[in-house]
């Protein structure tokens, strides 16, 4: 997985994000989710490799690269930080307009990314969202009980951290298995990499800060835009698994309809882990809309 792609780390204003590069064509970067990193790419990076040059990091405290020490207002890992870092990794690479894809945390980190830098955004594609302000308005007992992760992550520290700590494999493999559609679809090269990230105490604060971003800052960040009637406008791309995603809203076309001027939709039958699970139509639908 990655291993004849490049390796580099680049240093942010207050983080070092380690990339994977390589490929040939465009740039598209690919951003990952929780409670992965950027092995969540690799079935799709094998076949996009041919036409795009892809970079593929990991976020800020997940995986190999490391942030800094959270802060009271959790701005530090806000989406508006870790968007910051792919628009100076992106630079030090040297490519100032790019293709961009996002699983999960990787696409909020995407539109957010797209809304505060639309000059450095040609085409966006988020698999498997909607804007997080919508997720918590639109939460009730049932999207509660299917997301508990959401306000348990969020809750202040070391709660959750300890909490996960006890145990970190047994909590990545609870959802891993309840997030997927097809449990046996995540390699035991990608899981095993995954359990050995996710076995860092820095990784679990890290993964509970971005939680905590999602249920403060970020929302402020997306409720400005969204009363500003700021809009992503690029074309965009939604991706999303009918085993889990329909759970959440009613169509996420019609979500991201209020937060796009251009936008379209490819659905799968397949849970959450879209990349890994339907590898193929996954990679199919992304370079199709990026082709164009």
């Amino acid at each position: 997985m990655f291993d004849d792609f490049e390796k580099r780390r680049i240093q942010t204003g207050d983080a070092e994000i380690f990339v994977c590069s390589g490929g040939s064509g465009p740039p598209l970067l690919l951003l990952h989710g929780y409670p992965q990193n950027h092995v969540m790419w690799h079935a799709v990076a094998s076949q996009l490799r041919h036409h795009f040059t892809l970079v593929v990091p990991d976020l800020r405290g997940y995986g190999e690269s490391k942030g800094p020490k959270p802060d009271s207002e959790h701005m530090r890992y806000s989406k508006r930080a870790m968007a910051q870092d792919m628009v100076e990794v992106m630079s030090a690479l040297g490519y100032e307009q790019f293709l961009l894809a996002g699983h999960d945390r990787g696409a909020r980190v995407g539109y957010r990314l797209v809304l505060d830098h639309p000059e450095r955004v040609l085409r966006f594609a988020a698999l498997d969202i909607v804007p997080t302000l919508e997720v918590w308005e639109r939460m009730n007992k049932d999207v509660a009980m299917r997301t508990y992760h959401w306000p348990f992550l969020a809750q202040p520290a070391p709660l959750p951290e300890r909490l996960i700590g006890h145990d970190p494999e047994f909590y990545l493999r609870h959802l891993l298995a309840k997030w997927a559609g097809q449990r046996e679809a995540i390699t035991a090269p990608a899981l095993a990499e995954y359990i050995r990230h996710f076995n860092k105490p820095s990784v679990i604060e890290a993964t509970c800060e971005d939680y905590r971003a999602g249920a403060t800052v970020d929302l402020e960040h997306d409720r400005a835009d969204r009363n500003a009637g700021r809009r992503i406008q690029c074309p965009m791309l939604v991706v999303w698994g009918r085993g889990f995603l329909a759970g959440q809203a009613e169509s996420p076309l019609s979500v991201w309809r209020d937060w796009a001027d251009d936008v379209r939709e490819v659905a799968l039958d397949c849970g959450h882990f879209v990349a890994e699970e339907e590898p193929d139509a996954c990679a199919a639908a992304l370079h199709d809309f990026f082709a164009e």
